[in-house]
């Protein structure tokens, strides 16, 4: 399986007769896309209760909205909040159901550089309650050693190389095993590290 069809499959969005293989996943899996894909026509509050089905959800909802720093976002519609203000709604409304697994198909791909690293820090500090297992598909060598315990490539849907991320959080970019492994992968995409 390829990384969006292997994920769409995970989530169970995709019954695709193409992908072979078995696969089990827990019944509270939860999907945090590229795009944020709110709906349009909905308040951000709402689009978070969608589905949700918790006593008082939209109190829940409200504090989810806070820790991502949207509390006073709740009622406006989604064209007014920006690119990353977009993504932290979808990452609270994929977080509020507290998934045992969460799939997260290049979430910040889209985001500029400093609002990556603010998503990457709050990704962390919002999962740590409740510790779901997080699937990251990103084609970010660093975004992956940044935040990975394990690094799978996939070859031709396959799994190429499994490489184990043994460094502490918060990661530095200039650590020599972080720079390592970041070699490693680089080379193994066929990429020089010392040209880029």
């Amino acid at each position: 399986m390829s990384g969006s069809v292997g994920g769409a499959a995970l989530a169970g969005l995709d019954d695709d007769a193409t992908t072979e293989g078995e696969f089990r996943t827990p019944r509270n899996t939860s999907v945090l896309f590229q795009d944020a894909r709110l709906l349009p026509w909905m308040r951000v509050i709402d689009n978070l209760t969608l589905g949700l089905r918790v006593p008082d959800a939209r109190s829940v909802a409200s504090a989810m909205l806070e820790a991502v720093g949207l509390g006073d976002k709740a009622d406006v519609w989604p064209a007014t909040l920006s690119g990353g203000q977009k993504q932290r709604a979808a990452m609270a409304r994929s977080l509020l159901r507290k998934p045992e697994l969460l799939l997260a198909d290049e979430p910040f791909g889209a985001l500029d550089a400093l609002t990556r690293m603010r998503m990457h820090a709050l990704l962390f500090r919002l999962v740590e309650p409740h510790k779901p297992t997080v699937v990251l598909v990103t084609h970010d060598v660093d975004e992956a050693l940044l935040l990975s315990d394990r690094v799978l490539v996939l070859k031709d849907g396959r799994i190429a190389e499994d490489h184990r991320v043994i460094l502490p959080h918060p990661r530095s970019t200039a650590h020599p095993t972080f720079v390592e492994l970041r070699h490693t992968l680089l080379r193994s995409f066929g990429v020089e590290p010392n040209l880029v």
